[in-house]
């Protein structure tokens, strides 16, 4: 199994918002820098879960999306868009780019690299600008 196919899982189960298989692909120990230089990491197993449970209370559907992707070695990198409608019914769309970390067939490190005031801006009903609705409207893979 490829690390992209390791992960494609990851982004089903969050999906189907299965908690406990998304955590069940992270090692104890992980590091989750879920907005990378805008807040502080997830480290480890119950922060990664607190973060999910807070995150994904406030989401409806979800359609997170992978463009174009890379390995090396234990290394995957991505480029996609965090495409989800919120409970109170509005679109948000996130472009980003993430690094995955893989100790064994676990991921152990994870950063999202992603603009915090695009997802404000369309959370306070600002919609999608043009330049996101070029980046998100390509064929994922």
């Amino acid at each position: 199994m490829t690390r992209m196919e390791q992960f494609q899982s990851v982004i089903d189960a969050w999906k189907r918002k299965d908690v406990e298989t998304v955590l069940g692909s992270m090692t104890e120990d992980v590091v989750w820098h879920f907005a990378a230089a805008i807040a502080p990491p997830a480290r480890g197993k119950a922060e990664a879960r607190a973060f999910i449970d807070q995150f994904g209370a406030s989401i409806g559907e979800v359609r997170w999306r992978i463009f174009h992707h890379c390995e090396q070695g234990d290394r995957l990198f991505v480029e996609g868009v965090d495409e989800y409608t919120t409970k109170d019914g509005t679109d948000i769309a996130a472009p980003y780019a993430g690094v995955i970390e893989f100790r064994g067939d676990k991921i152990s490190g994870w950063r999202d690299y992603v603009d915090r005031g695009v997802i404000d801006s369309q959370k306070a009903g600002k919609g999608w600008s043009d330049q996101v609705k070029e980046l998100v409207g390509r064929r994922a893979q």
